[in-house]
């Protein structure tokens, strides 16, 4: 969505177009009697929009972060709530275990003060004898698994504990850093905005003559000189759907779009989920040269890629450019290529 300086190329295809504009007025300050003017004002206009721009990449970005973020504190959240309750489930288990413990060792104390030998002696038939040996065998038994249930029960508790005062130190610095994120945020937003305006009141102060040459800057292609089999269903389709839509700071459709805002609307209108910004689009997708380009491919565009547009075919992209330019098809090259990609 944002934009880097334009580069010859591209100065030199805004001076071509500013050739008609000559001697308008192009701002309520300023009154240019030549082309090359008009040229001056917009490089200038393009460069704050084009810091605007890329600055609100940059806190797409950390919205995306702070999504992220906040998702990580709710899953910490509940891991400490899972936590707390295994180490109680733990604990309540290891009561059980103890008090079975202590019945089986009472029992055992209580039988064991009666010789064998007695029991022996006491005995009518050689199978009491061992039904009575029997007896007290599984006592001790029950005793030694008792213990062993109590060991594993104290060390269940342990490790429970452990898991959730590490789930909530989690959570707690989670909380922290998205605090610190959120806050980060808002002071950038503030700063954008007054870009923003910057922008904003100086494009609509253009005049006609002006405003023309500054939604002409990529040379477009009228809608009546495109392929009309590119007005179809998919995602070239759901794009050029698109045309004419105001541009829109942030924006992802319905009703006005940014750069890659246009991206993810046309892919999510055929069930796909992309990436938000601009360089995490061309990140995300399986990179393919220019001279292997698809419709629907997503081509990067200036350094740091901070614009992308979608590849349409006959070395023509629709993309979403600029505040005061309604999203339109330009060619393939207007634009200074950085990578593409497919998803």
């Amino acid at each position: 969505m944002g934009k880097h300086s334009p580069p010859p190329r591209r100065r030199a295809a805004r001076a071509s177009l500013a050739l008609a504009t000559a001697g308008a007025v192009v701002a309520t300050t300023f009154t240019p009697a030549h082309a090359e003017d008009v040229e001056a004002l917009i490089e200038e206009l393009s460069a704050v929009s084009d810091e605007a721009t890329a600055k609100m990449e940059e806190i797409k970005e950390l919205e995306v972060h702070i999504e992220d973020a906040q998702r990580a504190l709710d899953e910490s959240t509940l891991a400490v709530s899972e936590a707390q309750a295994k180490a109680d489930e733990a604990r309540s288990a290891r009561k059980a275990q103890q008090v079975g413990v202590n019945d089986v060792a009472a029992s055992t104390y209580r039988t064991l003060q009666v010789d064998s030998v007695v029991n022996t002696l006491g005995s009518d038939t050689p199978q009491e004898v061992i039904d009575k040996t029997s007896y007290l065998g599984s006592i001790a038994r029950s005793r030694q698994n008792q213990l062993e249930d109590l060991r594993t029960s104290t060390q269940d508790v342990i490790e429970a504990a452990r898991a959730a005062d590490v789930a909530k130190a989690e959570a707690q610095y989670t909380r922290g850093k998205l605090q610190a994120q959120r806050e980060q945020l808002e002071a950038e937003r503030e700063d954008i905005e007054k870009r923003i305006q910057e922008v904003e009141s100086r494009v609509d102060a253009l005049s006609p003559e002006a405003r023309i040459a500054w939604m002409n800057q990529a040379n477009p292609i009228s809608s009546d000189r495109l392929d009309p089999n590119v007005f179809g269903a998919g995602i070239t389709g759901a794009a050029l759907a698109q045309l004419g839509k105001p541009y829109g700071w942030g924006a992802a459709g319905p009703d006005s779009f940014d750069c890659s805002g246009l991206m993810v609307w046309a892919y999510a209108q055929n069930g796909k989920s992309i990436p938000r910004t601009s360089q995490a689009q061309l990140a995300g997708g399986t990179p393919v040269p220019v001279s292997d380009l698809q419709p629907g491919d997503i081509i990067g565009y200036y350094p740091g890629v901070t614009h992308v547009g979608m590849y349409i075919g006959n070395g023509q992209v629709v993309h979403a450019s600029d505040y005061g330019i309604p999203v339109q098809v330009v060619p393939l090259n207007s634009m200074p290529v950085q990578g593409a990609v497919r998803y």
